[in-house]
């Protein structure tokens, strides 16, 4: 079991952890929860860097009020760059979330820090912060927790946590942008839509040749820019011991079942790592996550996987196909193809997600291994299949809801005909109730110590009663369960009207001394990446490879991109 003991009985020097789940709305934001997040981000009705992804004041208040009852947090993301006109508009919106009750506000802009003196600020992964003078300068300006770039080792992480006091949060799932984020103005280049005021169009997903000097065309029609996601699941004891405090799962524009899968599957991981060190770690809310699914990440949206940088060692990282291998297109047909399965295990289902190099789609009808669908461009005989969404998981994900509960220990005393029932949650809240007679002397004392147990034992609402020990003086009485069922429900609504003790967030503290300012990509950069063409192509002189006549060029339609490579620190950068 997680280790989720009242703060009586939980050592002091634990440390929290904390899931951290995306929230395209409140109810994608309510099923994280009951899947097990610690925590919730989500945007609200303006500045939120996804635009596609915003919400009512009204529904981020009711998300606050649900999410408190088991101390998990809210945090509202404000991490667009702001124009000065619209400070005004973005103060009025901070106060607004600051009363509907979110815990902490995500920010990329540094005039936000000014506008609340109560909620909590994290610097956003937008910053761009990769080493620990950057982390320094940022707790400076009074940030109590920085969400790291996702392309840093283990030992990066852990100077940069060595260096500061705030929080560290790193992201541990979902997809990735190819450039450091915060600093992509290749949307903005392309199609005027800027990914730093939430309006990314996306353009590293897009298919493109690459040429050298010369003209000569070293790869045609790829997605020479799209990264496969991100997938740490079985990486977060190293993390927590790196000195991560919150994991992050991407997705704000990502449907529930993903979220509810995801979120699952590190919940899961999450519980068995505080119950391997019971006395190192606890989780960062209360509640337990019960029945439901089992979850499975491979069975949702993904386009393969990859742990990046984490080892310090560069890799194969570009998306080629994500999912399980299912098989090979034998033929093509009027309507699909057929499919010459990896394996007899191989079943597939209407409306099943598949990729191949170059493209992606989903299936109409499967019909055994025949598969009817509108083929995508690009889609040959032989060409490897991967599936990497399965319709039939999605249902079971949809039909399995778990419940998140808090337990409730229950102390029971019955002495001279007078039961007495105390309760403690796991977050140490308090209650209690009396039931008096006058009551008749229970005919079967056994059979009537054991109906108590059942009926004291049951769920109220959130709250999960465990079974009592009983202590008995005198002789048993007999008391109807309507009483008992009664007296369980008087114990929930008392809890209820207590504050839960939740963990408390680390604030900032600004030094008014400090002059660090925040620095933007200059000098005609449109992106600067950890990700390197020439090495995922083979072309990187460190790999022997002959070297081809540079600079190269990425060219889509009629738009031609030059490629520079940094080899003394390992980047490239995209220019116009």
């Amino acid at each position: 079991m997680p280790n989720r003991l009242p703060p009586s009985s939980r050592p002091c020097n634990l440390k929290k952890l904390e899931l951290l789940a995306p929230a395209r709305t409140k109810d994608i934001g309510l099923a994280a929860i009951d899947c097990g997040a610690d925590a919730v981000y989500i945007a609200g009705p303006a500045f939120g860097a996804r635009q596609a992804a915003g919400n009512s004041i009204e529904d981020i208040a009711a998300l606050c009020e649900y999410a408190h009852r088991y101390g998990v947090r809210i945090y509202a993301t404000v991490n667009t760059l702001l124009q000065e006109e619209e400070r005004p508009l973005a103060r009025q919106l901070v106060w607004q979330l600051e009363q509907a009750g979110v815990d902490a506000l995500i920010v990329q802009d540094p005039a936000v820090l000014s506008m609340s003196d109560t909620l909590v600020m994290h610097a956003s992964t937008q910053c761009a912060l990769r080493t620990p003078e950057k982390a320094h300068g940022l707790e400076s300006l009074g940030f109590g927790r920085l969400v790291l770039e996702r392309e840093l080792s283990l030992e990066q992480i852990r100077a940069i946590h060595s260096a500061v006091d705030t929080e560290i949060e790193f992201f541990v799932h979902g997809a990735l942008c190819v450039c450091y984020s915060g600093q992509c103005y290749l949307s903005e280049y392309l199609t005027g839509r800027s990914a730093n005021r939430g309006e990314c169009a996306q353009p590293c997903r897009s298919l493109y040749n690459l040429e050298d000097a010369s003209g000569k065309v070293l790869a045609r029609n790829k997605a020479l820019l799209s990264l496969k996601d991100y997938n740490l699941l079985h990486r977060l004891e190293e993390l927590a011991d790196a000195g991560v405090d919150s994991f992050k799962i991407e997705g704000r524009l990502k449907g529930e079942t993903y979220v509810r899968n995801v979120v699952k599957a590190y919940s899961e991981a999450l519980d068995a790592l505080t119950a391997r060190y019971p006395e190192r770690y606890r989780r960062a809310s209360f509640g337990h996550s019960r029945g439901g699914f089992v979850p499975d990440v491979n069975k949702t949206f993904n386009r393969g996987y990859t742990e990046l940088f984490l080892d310090g060692v560069r890799g194969q990282w570009a998306a080629e196909g994500g999912g399980e291998y299912v098989g090979t297109i034998q033929r093509l047909t009027p309507d699909g193809f057929v499919l010459k399965p990896a394996s007899s295990a191989v079943v597939l289902s209407n409306g099943d997600g598949f990729t191949f190099e170059g493209g992606g789609f989903r299936a109409d009808v499967c019909d055994g291994l025949r598969i009817r669908c509108k083929k995508p461009s690009g889609l040959k005989e032989g060409a490897r299949l991967y599936r990497n969404i399965s319709a039939a998981f999605e249902r079971q994900v949809e039909a399995g809801k778990p419940v998140r509960e808090i337990d409730v220990r229950l102390s029971v005393s019955l002495k001279d005909g007078v039961l007495c029932v105390s309760a403690l949650t796991e977050d140490g809240r308090e209650a209690s109730v009396t039931l008096e007679g006058p009551f008749d002397e229970a005919r079967d004392a056994q059979r009537m110590l054991q109906t108590i147990r059942e009926q004291l034992a049951k769920r109220s609402g959130h709250y999960a009663f465990i079974e009592p020990a009983l202590q008995v003086e005198g002789p048993v009485p007999f008391i109807a369960a309507s009483a008992l069922n009664g007296a369980r429900r008087a114990l929930a609504v008392q809890l209820d009207a207590l504050p839960v003790h939740a963990l408390p967030l680390r604030r900032g503290v600004k030094d008014p001394g400090s002059t660090f300012r925040l620095e933007y990509a200059s000098g005609g950069e449109l992106m600067r990446t950890k990700y390197c063409i020439r090495h995922q192509l083979g072309l990187c002189p460190k790999q022997g490879k002959v070297q081809k006549a540079e600079p190269l060029f990425l060219l889509n339609g009629k738009e031609r991109l030059r490629l520079d490579f940094h080899c003394s620190v390992c980047e490239m950068t995209v220019k116009a």
